[in-house]
């Protein structure tokens, strides 16, 4: 089955910062400063996000927000936004709540992640945001949680994490 010949193309052009750059530069300051030197365009967003088109929002000790367009480029195959989306913009506020309260020299990555899916999402959900909250910050693991509603305030999935908590490699804490 071929496309409809009338049938517009639609293009998406990704542009990103050099993500080294930005991760060096973290070695050198606590999370949350990390975090909002990004918020405030001094060091570029992880490539993840400019491929998304995810917006870090706000950042405090603990709460970090990002939101994201539902469009069609994140479609699945069934016409709704990819659940893989949803799970990515998630993980990431989780690891970033925690990454605001991490010192200098400390670094984390997610070791389990759960999702809960309660709506789909699609173009009419609109602007998406993700909130993630630190539940317990410890000296090797962090749990946290994170909700995420659609532009009516509707809540469309909610999820769940524990990261490892770690010395950065060449850094002193």
């Amino acid at each position: 089955m071929g496309a409809d010949p009338g049938e517009v193309e639609r293009t998406r052009i990704v542009r990103w910062g050099d993500p080294k750059a930005n991760a060096a530069a973290g070695r050198t300051m606590a999370g949350i400063d990390h975090l909002r030197a990004m918020m405030a365009g001094d060091l570029p967003p992880p490539p993840i996000m400019a491929l998304l088109g995810i917006e870090l929002v706000s950042v405090e000790p603990g709460v970090v927000a990002m939101a994201i367009e539902a469009g069609e480029h994140l479609y699945n195959p069934i016409g709704s936004v990819h659940g893989g989306v949803a799970a990515t913009i998630l993980d990431s506020v989780m690891g970033c709540a925690v990454h605001s309260r991490l010192p200098r020299g400390r670094g984390y990555t997610t070791l389990e992640i759960k999702v809960n899916y309660v709506r789909a999402i699609t173009e009419a959900s609109g602007r998406v945001v993700a909130e993630g909250r630190v539940a317990h910050l410890g000296g090797r693991t962090a749990v946290a949680d994170a909700r995420l509603v659609d532009a009516a305030g509707r809540l469309c999935a909610t999820a769940s994490t524990t990261c490892l908590v770690f010395d950065l490699p060449g850094t002193t804490a």
